[in-house]
């Protein structure tokens, strides 16, 4: 497929999500209304619903739709914490991996524009110039920048698609398991402000500060050695 049509293709499904009113369907109250069809559904047709949950995901991710904190809370309402955790880390990775591609070798324009009209764009990209493999998995850890940023901005550095994949698949796994843990209780929660407890970004804050130690450790041995 040439550039143009991929381009026109990919405009063609955004557009479908916003023409079908996606923001809504994908809505926390929307999902809350259905919670008992979703879950009778899913019990029917589980294997059916697993693939296309995650080929949603993924693409949702990919496209960097709006919506994904309620699909993580979906999977782990239908799929259980441990399911529903392992297909969010699969497919979140798949999708990451499919726009850093993108962004890189295809739709590099494209990239670069919507960088530039992001405010916190070069703040994330000057980060990567110390450690980009441990600054990347940091972020992963830490939910200090969107999502779809995060997934974009490596592909105007030299991390490698090796690094990306590795430092998204196990950097975002405690934030799955959150959510999908958070996901079994959904009817219970009435705003998206209440998914994420000081305590929850506390634990997060230190598994992002440990990915750092390396960062910190190069940049204090020249001091070291100049004693």
């Amino acid at each position: 497929m040439q550039k143009p049509q991929l381009l026109g293709l990919l405009a063609l499904v955004i557009a479908a999500f916003f023409l079908f009113d996606g923001p809504h369907l994908f809505s926390l109250d929307n999902i809350r209304q259905h919670r008992q069809d979703l879950i009778a559904f899913t019990d029917r047709h589980y294997l059916t619903m697993l693939l296309a949950c995650g080929a949603v995901y993924a693409l949702s991710t990919a496209l960097s739709l709006p919506g994904g904190t309620v699909l993580s809370l979906l999977l782990g309402l239908l799929f259980g914490r441990w399911v529903g955790a392992v297909l969010i880390v699969f497919a979140a990775t798949l999708g990451a991996t499919a726009i850093f591609w993108l962004a890189r070798y295809l739709l590099a324009d494209w990239a670069r524009q919507r960088l530039q009209g992001h405010a916190l764009s070069q703040k994330l990209l000057d980060g990567f110039q110390q450690d980009a493999s441990n600054y990347l998995l940091f972020l992963r850890l830490v939910p200090l920048f969107p999502f779809w940023l995060v997934n974009l901005a490596p592909a105007f550095t030299d991390v490698s698609l090796r690094i990306y994949v590795i430092t998204t698949f196990f950097g975002i796994m405690p934030g799955s398991f959150i959510f999908a843990n958070l996901g079994q209780s959904l009817g219970s929660i009435d705003s998206l402000d209440q998914l994420l407890s000081w305590q929850t970004l506390v634990a997060l804050s230190l598994l992002g500060g440990l990915s750092l130690i390396p960062v910190l450790s190069k940049h204090l041995q020249p001091q070291r050695n100049g004693r």
